[in-house]
């Protein structure tokens, strides 16, 4: 983030304008709207900014720039057609710590006037650190478009109401469920419709109403929501995920989660990494189980956040099992499982009518909990032709797979193919058979997290990748070494 969003206060503040141009003219007006008191150094004025001085709205200076017209200034800004001034006024007001910022030179300032979308007291600023202001401005238009016109009214209702609610519920996180419900209730609705009018006599009666309802509906009790973060491109995220994920007073997560899917998170909610790695620091499931009911009992709404779906060797059947035996109360929202996801941005169809009619998850941990020898895993099944076969967490397993499955009838020419960083920016594929995958997977380096895909569509990857828009971002760091 190379510039720091801050909304700053300017009413009644004195505020310098270097300019007296149409560039002028339109920072002038944003000013305006903030009761700040604008002073405009300028030899002359466009006609607007000159009816703006007669009516007293603005203080005209006729002269060219001087240092000492900063003196006691909260904010500048330079808007002449010379670079040369622009450079001294920005100059002279960096000498006095002065915020300045001149048009259409990021160099030069020390901020920038970001895309606005008004609906005071709500007040949206889009920016892109001077980049793309027109992209900024494309997106002010969709946001104005998506906004509500009477999200200012229904602010300032919340406003009045403020220090009523804060009496009536003193824990702070009921009092942010409540907003939350009456945001998403049917009075909010009535004032953003414009059905509610603030005249009318018998609106406070209705909001008072409205109120004791939705205080009474909010729970004591904390919940837990099981939610599959996909894996890893933000983008996957459902739209309940989302609002899980925002809605959270903790966060679990897991080492598969990506860092752009936490950056989602309200920027308050406690994080707590329970990420299981192989050889590194341990967190037991018996403890993320107990963490849980604890976190909830306490009465926080807790987001448990693992990577791909919970409830696909992600042991969320389990966490269940413990919050229904303890009478906490809890919610799923599925996610974009890794073999659907990682396949998908690979250009690997997993079925396909000439290649795989059947298809098959198996988690890579291979031997069962029975002894060192025994195996769980039916590999005549998994060796049979038709069929495509996705093991989860097999990287550190790759020789002993491939062995099983040739012992059981699998021909070593059998395509297959590791996705490395499945769905995000590093993506990786590496192609290849039974024969040769494991050591072209130690040539090219792959690491955790990868998803081995066993079966003869991954031969099609090479094809279909170069036509996968929805990977198209990656396509350039995948490493092609095919069979």
């Amino acid at each position: 983030m190379d510039y720091f969003p801050i909304f700053l206060r300017l009413a009644g503040e004195p505020v310098l304008v270097v300019g007296g141009g149409a560039v002028a003219e339109r920072k002038i007006d944003l000013l305006l709207r903030t009761s700040a008191q604008v002073r405009v150094i300028a030899p002359e004025l466009v006609p607007g900014l000159a009816e703006r001085a007669a009516a007293g709205e603005i203080t005209h200076v006729a002269t060219e720039f001087s240092p000492e017209h900063l003196d006691g200034v909260r904010l500048a800004i330079a808007a002449t057609d010379k670079r040369a001034i622009n450079a001294w006024v920005a100059r002279q007001a960096e000498r006095r710590n002065i915020p300045v910022n001149v048009v259409d030179d990021r160099e030069l300032s020390r901020f920038i006037v970001p895309a606005i979308v008004d609906r005071s007291p709500v007040v949206v600023a889009v920016g892109s650190s001077g980049d793309a202001p027109v992209l900024t401005r494309r997106l002010r238009e969709r946001l104005e478009s998506f906004l509500p016109q009477r999200l200012g009214a229904l602010a300032k209702l919340a406003g009045k109401l403020r220090p009523t609610i804060k009496a009536r519920i003193e824990d702070p996180a009921r009092r942010r469920r409540f907003w939350e419900n009456f945001f998403d209730g049917t009075l909010a609705a009535d004032v953003l419709s414009g059905r509610e009018d603030a005249a009318d006599p018998e609106l406070p009666g209705r909001i008072a109403d409205a109120v004791a309802q939705i205080v009474r509906t909010v729970p004591d009790s904390g919940e837990v929501v099981l939610v599959g973060a996909g894996p890893g491109d933000p983008g996957l995220l459902t739209l309940r995920a989302l609002r899980a994920l925002q809605n959270a007073d903790v966060i679990l997560y897991d080492r598969l989660v990506s860092a752009e899917v936490l950056d989602l998170a309200r920027r308050d909610a406690e994080r707590i990494n329970v990420g299981k790695t192989a050889g590194g620091a341990q967190v037991s499931q018996e403890e993320i189980n107990t963490l849980l009911v604890q976190l909830a009992q306490q009465g926080k709404r807790v987001c448990r956040l693992k990577g791909g779906d919970p409830f696909i060797f992600g042991r969320g059947g389990e966490e269940l099992e413990a919050l229904a035996a303890a009478g906490v109360r809890f919610e799923v929202v599925p996610g974009v499982t890794a073999a659907a996801g990682c396949a998908a941005y690979a250009g690997i169809p997993l079925t396909h009518r000439d290649h795989a009619q059947s298809l098959v998850f198996v988690t890579g941990h291979t031997k069962s909990e029975a002894g060192e020898g025994d195996d769980a895993i039916d590999w005549d099944q998994l060796a049979r032709p038709a069929q495509t076969v996705v093991f989860y967490m097999g990287l550190g397993q790759l020789e002993r797979i491939f062995s099983r499955l040739r012992a059981h009838g699998a021909p070593e020419s059998r395509a297959a193919a590791i996705v490395e960083q499945g769905t995000r920016a590093e993506q990786r594929v590496v192609t290849g058979t039974l024969a040769d995958l494991a050591q072209k997977a130690r040539e090219a380096g792959v690491q955790s997290p990868a998803l081995l895909i066993v079966g003869e569509v991954t031969r099609l990857h090479e094809t279909l990748q170069w036509f996968n828009a929805t990977a198209a971002y990656s396509v350039s760091k995948q490493v092609r070494l095919t069979a």
